[in-house]
């Protein structure tokens, strides 16, 4: 007996995840670390005091949680821990902070003896640090397939402006659409370029996969089995899908959080079903003025109900201050025909109630998913970093429809936001949207296919540790 006991805990492992300070990558690590920690084994969570104590509640009772305080470093404003809380030019002295945690790092991972760590993009150095101590390293990026391929192919990069960024790269073997628009890698070139933590993000990224035993990432081999394989080709290492991840819903263990949901479902109860439209575009966009004028009146222009979760600053080092029109909220509010929300809201809840029947989203792919895992077709809106690309993946399987945009300047019109939500939520000609999203909850929302994509990460780290101590006998 107590040799069967020691051979069931030899096969447990310690993992410790490190995610970037954004909850559109907090979240997704989370629950991966809640699938590996309920099939009993050991997870160590590492982030910052301030993130870890905004994670939900009864996120995940068996996870052992970590707070690595950040150091303090010019021009990060006080208590700023996360991407949700500095306006977005200031997200580089972010990184530059968090490269700060290194020595923190180091000296958990010796005290700790984990048997893998599994990080995300921002902390290359991670990788190094990981080998020194005989710890394996997996590179677990929340980003898809068809992105990371996009971005890191099997040559010398020569893409360095931002044109070159808007064709499909030499190296995919298959036709494909997946590139951004002229717009979408304007906003975000200063990736490619070195800022001030001293090093570009997509170094980050190239350094943390060569320094990797593994490349995990957030796609199914039954959505993008062509690009997984690609990955596999490219990169020379095992290649391993997580699976789609869906979010499981959280308690936030508040009482205002309960009597605001109160209030959202009394009035989602009043609308017909399917009839509303979600509109919410993550934790990291945040629009301009012009952009929120043309949504609001766009909105208003369809006439239908919509719920819009409405992001008007980030941090409070954000001193642009957007508005809606003049007279807008009146407007609505006197029709009852929507509601604007700029607090914190239970996005799958609202997802999950029938009355809502279209989401308006910025094509993040953590709001894909809980999208999908309810049947809800989207419309599609991007902002930042890969979205571009996730919105030409959804454009391409007849999964989203992206509002019609100039592809210079990004600019777009109430009319074109109008027409594009009536076409996919009510018109028949958008039919084919919502009877795709039907078609992927199997895909996104599956629980028993999610496990055994666990199951086989858990596989491949198991036996990657055994043969690891065989080899070092």
């Amino acid at each position: 007996m107590a040799l069967t006991t020691m051979a069931a805990d030899n096969d447990k492992l310690h993992i410790v995840m490190f995610p970037w300070l954004a909850f559109g990558h907090l979240m997704p690590y989370l629950e991966l670390a809640k699938l590996i920690a309920r099939k009993g084994h050991r997870v160590s969570f590492v982030s910052t005091p301030r993130n870890i104590d905004r994670l939900p509640k009864n996120a995940a009772p068996l996870i052992h949680f970590v707070k690595l305080p950040l150091p303090h470093v010019p021009n990060l404003p006080e208590n700023a821990e996360a991407t949700i809380d500095v306006p977005y030019d200031m997200v580089q002295y972010l990184k530059k902070a968090f490269d700060g945690l290194q020595e923190p790092m180091t000296q958990f991972l010796q005290a700790s003896d984990p048997d893998w760590v599994l990080h995300d993009f921002a902390p290359y150095w991670v990788g190094p640090i990981a080998a020194k101590l005989d710890v394996s390293c997996a590179f677990f990026t929340i980003s898809i397939a068809s992105s990371v391929s996009f971005f890191f192919g099997p040559i010398e990069d020569d893409r360095t402006e931002p044109r070159h960024f808007t064709v499909t790269p030499k190296w995919f073997p298959f036709p494909s659409n997946v590139a951004f628009r002229y717009f979408e890698i304007l906003k975000i070139f200063d990736s490619v370029e070195v800022n001030d933590s001293g090093i570009s993000d997509l170094d980050r990224f190239r350094e943390s996969l060569k320094h990797c035993h593994v490349l995990a990432l957030r796609s199914c081999a039954d959505f993008q089995p062509e690009w997984l394989q690609l990955l596999e080709e490219i990169h020379r290492k095992p290649v391993i899908p997580v699976g789609q991840l869906p979010s499981t819903e959280y308690d936030s263990g508040g009482r205002e959080d309960a009597i605001a949901w109160e209030a959202i479902k009394e009035w989602l109860d009043k609308q017909e079903r399917g009839s509303v439209v979600y509109v919410a575009f993550g934790s990291e966009a945040k629009t301009s003025q012009q952009e929120l004028t043309e949504i609001a009146l766009g909105l208003e222009l369809a006439g239908l109900p919509f719920f819009w979760v409405l992001r008007t600053r980030r941090g409070s080092a954000d001193t642009h201050f957007i508005e809606l029109p003049d007279g807008f909220e009146k407007r609505i509010s006197k029709a009852g025909r929507g509601l604007v929300c700029t607090t914190w809201v239970p996005q799958l809840k609202i997802l999950g109630h029938d009355s809502v029947g279209g989401f308006l989203s910025h094509s993040g792919w953590s709001s894909v998913v809980e999208a999908l895992q309810f049947e809800r077709p989207l419309i599609l809106l991007t902002f930042l970093a890969e979205q571009g690309l996730n919105a030409r993946v959804l454009e391409d399987k007849n999964i989203g429809y992206a509002i019609p945009r100039n592809e210079q300047d990004g600019s777009f019109t109430r009319d074109s936001v109008a027409q594009s939500l009536r076409l996919v939520m009510v018109e028949e000609e958008g039919k084919i949207y919502r009877d795709k999203a039907k078609e992927m909850r199997g895909l996104f929302g599956d629980r028993d296919r999610q496990d055994r994509y666990v199951d086989n990460l858990l596989l491949y780290l198991s036996t990657h540790k055994h043969l690891h101590r065989l080899a070092s006998q």
